[in-house]
């Protein structure tokens, strides 16, 4: 066992529970699709962090932080995505009538679902343009692995920061579950479209402006 475990384990909790573009993205379609949707999204997230440890595993990651231009690209493009949902949830939220009419109160309309696999590649696009992520492995996990450790101790952490990613979103999921009669309210699930939608353009554009 990693002689640094615990402390890395607080550093990782911390990371995935503060807020950020994918839990905005995952109550998006949570509020859409439910626990399903929610699900899905939060593995297309894990996904991409899959994708980040095993690229730093064979030296990509590396590349793609030492690369001013590569990292740049892919921040903007990520951002640009970022804001395209955005845009996208805040014109759906408009779209959607706030009071049901007289001759629509006896015949609720649903809320639109979102499948599986559009939730899962959601999720996993906004992870893999999140270049953030590759500094993760490349600079964070390498400060939990003591001298004379062996080098899949590297792996172990990553593991482990995989496994939490998974528990935290199987977790989110069910809670966004649990508030689904709430969340199915036209007026509430319009008034959390509008917000996670200003919140997903906010941070789009935070992410384009930020520093490398």
């Amino acid at each position: 066992m990693p002689a640094q475990l615990l402390p890395f384990l607080a550093v990782v909790v911390v990371l995935t529970l503060a807020p950020g573009p994918d839990m905005a993205l995952v109550l998006r379609n949570g509020v859409r699709g439910g626990v399903r949707a929610a699900w899905w999204t939060g593995l297309g997230c894990c996904a991409g962090i899959a994708v980040y440890a095993a690229a730093s595993a064979v030296g990509l990651a590396a590349i793609l932080a030492a690369s001013a231009t590569a990292f740049m690209v892919v921040k903007f493009v990520g951002a640009a995505y970022l804001v395209y949902l955005g845009v996208t949830t805040l014109w759906h939220a408009r779209t959607q009538p706030e009071v049901p009419t007289a001759s629509t109160a006896s015949t609720p309309t649903p809320a639109p679902v979102t499948g599986r696999r559009p939730a899962f590649r959601q999720g996993l696009v906004s992870n893999l343009l999140n270049p953030k992520i590759a500094l993760i492995f490349l600079t964070l996990i390498p400060q939990f692995v003591s001298p004379g450790e062996p080098a899949s101790t590297t792996g172990v952490l990553a593991a482990v920061f995989l496994a939490l990613a998974v528990l935290w979103w199987r977790l989110f999921s069910l809670a966004v579950g649990s508030l689904g009669r709430v969340l199915s309210r036209p007026r509430v699930r319009i008034a959390v479209e509008r917000v996670t939608g200003a919140v997903l353009i906010g941070l789009g554009v935070r992410v384009a402006l930020a520093d490398h």
